[in-house]
């Protein structure tokens, strides 16, 4: 059955319309047990200009044990100087599929009082993932993209981050994290938003061109898909699948807005209801005059300075303007452009709107 099935869906890519829209399947869901995982890991970066540790004991200790592992014993009470040693955390995301003996980039922090890490080099460090298991040792020169300088009157010059670098293929994988995708006889979609208009028109285009309850919306976020056994013909099976279009249902109309840049976001379904809009703009001046008191004479009084204020307020002309029912986002910009108003004026606008009950929407101030 999926032999056939593989054949009429490379044929039938051709026959999906074209919609301004539309979006692959790829773009909008992700393959349930197809993912990343954390990898995390302890070492030292080593070689660096005198910018490391100053005198934490657990920098010591570390440098103690990775003497040791080296065959080199510390006598008890040496005081080690490692001022051009820095502990770091390395950490890493190992991709879905990796096999043992391809490499990862790893990004590397000081976690003690090292001042920057440029310049070292991270020795053998164990990554390991969240069950404790090591996928891959990490080892290599950093590349930092910050500095740092420091004068003796304690003046700094800090640019970006010194203290964090990465190190591209610095990582050699030594295992691969079993996946799911192989296993049963369905996969599962899940979309990025979920949204069930656009989990059920995802599978009825799947259906549309396998056949029918080829594809089952499971809820929200999740579509089943029966799929081939055999590992080649899944693999071309989910190929021509992710590259499927179809029209995803759009968003609730949202108005966001950013109350810190002051940047408004109005989505193309945001609808008003019948409302009148008044926007006057009120300008208020105050001034102070120096005063000089002067007392009568011989009534032994001292010349004083006092202020007078004078407070003038001014008030533009106000604009209002009517919203028919249904009225939309275009109407909405076109009519707050023409009053003119700034950023904080129309967040005022769109809250009094929205406690009025006019807008057709969610209102979301960030």
């Amino acid at each position: 059955m999926f032999k056939r099935s593989i054949v009429i869906l490379s044929l039938g890519l051709c026959l999906v319309a074209n919609s301004v829209n539309a979006a692959r399947v790829k773009d909008v869901a992700n393959i349930a047990g197809v993912r990343s995982n954390q990898l995390t890991g302890y070492g030292l970066v080593v070689g660096l200009p005198g910018t490391g540790e100053k005198n934490s004991d657990f920098a010591k200790q570390s440098f103690a044990t990775m003497l040791r592992n080296f065959g080199i014993t510390v006598p008890p009470g040496t005081n080690l100087k490692i001022k051009n040693v820095a502990p770091v955390a390395v950490h890493a995301e190992l991709p879905a599929f990796v096999k043992p003996g391809q490499t990862i980039d790893i990004t590397v922090s000081a976690i003690g009082e090292a001042k920057s890490l440029r310049g070292g080099s991270l020795i053998q460090t164990f990554l390991k993932g969240a069950d404790g298991e090591v996928y891959a040792l990490a080892q290599g020169s950093l590349i930092v993209g910050g500095f740092g300088a420091e004068g003796a009157d304690g003046s700094k010059v800090i640019s970006n981050t010194p203290t964090v670098g990465r190190i591209p293929n610095g990582a050699i994988v030594e295992r691969s994290v079993p996946s799911p995708f192989m296993s049963g006889d369905t996969i599962t979609f899940n979309l990025k938003r979920s949204d069930f208009t656009t989990a059920k028109r995802l599978a009825d285009t799947i259906n549309g061109l396998v056949g029918p309850n080829t594809a089952t919306p499971m809820d929200a976020a999740s579509v089943q898909v029966f799929a081939p056994r055999d590992p080649g013909q899944r693999v071309a099976y989910l190929s021509t699948l992710e590259n499927l279009t179809f029209e995803p249902a759009s968003e609730s109309a949202k108005i966001i807005v950013n109350s810190r840049t002051g940047t408004i976001v109005i989505g193309k379904d945001v609808r008003l209801l019948p409302a009148a809009i008044t926007h006057g703009g009120l300008t208020v001046k105050i001034a102070e005059t120096p005063l000089i008191s002067q007392p009568n004479a011989f009534s032994n009084g001292e010349t004083v300075e006092t202020t007078v204020s004078t407070i003038e307020a001014t008030e533009e002309d106000s604009r209002m303007f009517n919203f028919d029912p249904g009225a939309s986002l275009d109407d909405l910009v076109r009519a707050v452009n023409r009053v003119g108003v700034a950023p904080g004026d129309l967040v005022s606008i769109l809250e009094a709107l929205k406690q009025a009950g006019a807008i057709q929407g969610e209102l979301l101030v960030i």
